[in-house]
């Protein structure tokens, strides 16, 4: 295992932490894992979070300017989400505090508003007025920190599953009644009007909850997923990248548009998808064969993150069980986002 000694070097205590007990089985009581938890209170990728929340547990911006659009519901959430993504206990002020400004923006319905550009953004028949997004990005942050199962959290997972479709997707929403179209890439195999930014996200709420991770909800939108055929290795580790803060937050129907396999195989790995699918075997294989000789994954656009990257890709290898109960109804589709329309002369 070449890969232990150069993630247990990185200067991240956290990082180190989660390889110590998350790969390496480590406990809470290991002596070294007490002190990196110490340790982990001066770490500068979490003190620089925590010196941006306001009093009112909100924060309004992240490490950069423009790393997040949708106003303080929406930085709130992605600080949420690198802090959950830390392991830090749903017990920390700083958690607590964020969490309450969350909820205290949560509609009596269980959703939370539309974020302002999806809300004015005028679509052929008017402005949308649903999009699941809405929900599940906020939502996603407070399952990440141990909040899923509060009462109100389940009130936006009800919501969620009301918007749901019948093939178990979710649509890029609604204008009135009318559902809206599906932009090429974000189009779904085997549905008409899922969408795969929609669809993902509100997998990842599922994929997180200690119990509806494996309900027949999160398996039905998982095999959605899994139907389409696209390996992009530019992107392999994206959705880390951003967890942890270097790359932005950005986008409402396009939060998910590049295409992260290792999110996939984290999502396998929650959900219980398992190597007996041929879609899962292919896809581990494929992972395997774009690993470097030192036994990480490199992540070209910023190879500073390339430990967390090939720390989450190992842990989601090492949680996939080929005994686990598994289904699927959809076979791999080959997919291209617009395909060429032939000539008619």
């Amino acid at each position: 295992m070449t890969w232990v000694p150069l993630l247990l070097a990185d200067r991240s205590p956290s990082l180190r932490y989660l390889v110590l007990t998350e790969l390496l089985g480590r406990n809470s009581d290991d002596n070294e894992a007490k002190e990196l938890v110490k340790l982990r209170e001066e770490d500068p990728i979490i003190t620089s979070l925590l010196n941006l929340q306001k009093e009112s547990g909100k924060w309004r911006e992240l490490d950069q300017a423009g790393y997040t659009i949708g106003g303080a519901i929406r930085a709130t959430t992605a600080a949420l989400m690198r802090l959950g993504y830390l392991g830090l206990n749903n017990d920390h002020p700083a958690i607590k505090r964020g969490v309450e400004y969350i909820f205290s923006k949560q509609r009596k319905d269980g959703s939370w508003p539309l974020p302002e550009r999806v809300a004015d953004y005028e679509y052929t028949r008017g402005p949308y007025t649903m999009s699941p997004v809405q929900t599940s990005i906020p939502l996603l942050g407070l399952v990440m920190c141990g909040y899923g199962e509060d009462s109100r959290s389940e009130r936006a997972f009800e919501w969620l599953l009301n918007v749901r479709l019948e093939d178990g997707t979710w649509p890029a929403g609604k204008v009135k009644d009318v559902f809206v179209g599906i932009a090429g890439y974000r189009r779904l195999p085997y549905s008409q009007w899922g969408c795969r930014t929609n669809t993902t996200q509100s997998l990842l709420c599922f994929a997180y909850h200690p119990k509806r991770n494996n309900s027949t909800e999160a398996r039905e939108a998982l095999d959605h997923l899994l139907g389409r055929e696209t390996r992009d290795r530019n992107n392999l580790g994206f959705n880390v990248a951003r967890y942890i803060g270097v790359e932005p937050h950005r986008g409402g129907l396009t939060y998910h548009a590049k295409f992260d396999p290792s999110l996939v195989l984290d999502i396998c790995s929650r959900v219980g998808a398992n190597r007996e699918d041929p879609r899962v075997d292919e896809l581990v294989k494929w992972i395997l064969e774009q690993q470097g000789q030192y036994g990480l994954w490199e992540y070209s656009s910023h190879p500073e993150v390339s430990r967390w990257v090939s720390f989450d890709i190992l842990r989601s290898l090492r949680n996939i069980d080929a005994s686990t109960e598994w289904f699927s109804t959809k076979q791999r589709k080959h997919f291209t986002p617009y395909p060429k329309r032939r000539s008619r002369f």
